[in-house]
């Protein structure tokens, strides 16, 4: 009777931790400060650096001279074998005008989101889709040997 239990707790026992690899995991990224906090920044009147002092230090600032600073969080969900999920996500824009004051405190969250196409700075290669075998197989015979003496 004892050997018939012991493959039942074996067969439970891995039950189990199957089980609980498959639970959810999740992980947060990134600041955004609270209400209280926020009520503490008043339009009109508050700075960049009284903003920082109150709140603290964004998580990006805005690349113009009239930027704002920007306090981001993500919650993102790791669910076993599946790609990851972003299950949440909130946003804090404070605007500042042209004399670096407070104009505009806005939320955004998850729903709110849209896909923003961001431009980049790419120096041009030259190469125009030539792989590396190619670059190595096209330069053959284009050396003669006064060239290497030289």
């Amino acid at each position: 009777m004892t050997n018939f239990n012991k493959p039942i707790k074996a067969a439970a026992l891995a039950l189990c931790v199957l089980a609980a690899g498959c639970a959810a995991q999740y992980r947060n990224h990134g600041y955004v400060p609270n209400e209280e906090d926020l009520a503490n920044v008043v339009v009109g009147v508050d700075t960049a650096d009284s903003v920082a002092e109150t709140v603290g230090a964004p998580t990006a600032g805005g690349v113009l001279d009239e930027g704002g600073y920007y306090y981001v969080r993500s919650r993102v969900r790791t669910f076993g074998p599946f790609r990851p999920t972003e299950v949440e996500r909130e946003l804090v824009a404070i605007s500042f005008d042209g004399n670096g004051v407070v104009s505009n405190i806005e939320r955004f969250g998850l729903e709110d989101g849209r896909v923003v196409t961001l431009s980049r700075r790419v120096t041009d290669n030259g190469l125009n889709n030539v792989s590396f075998i190619r670059q190595l197989l096209g330069n053959i015979g284009n050396f003669d040997a006064g060239s290497i003496l030289q």
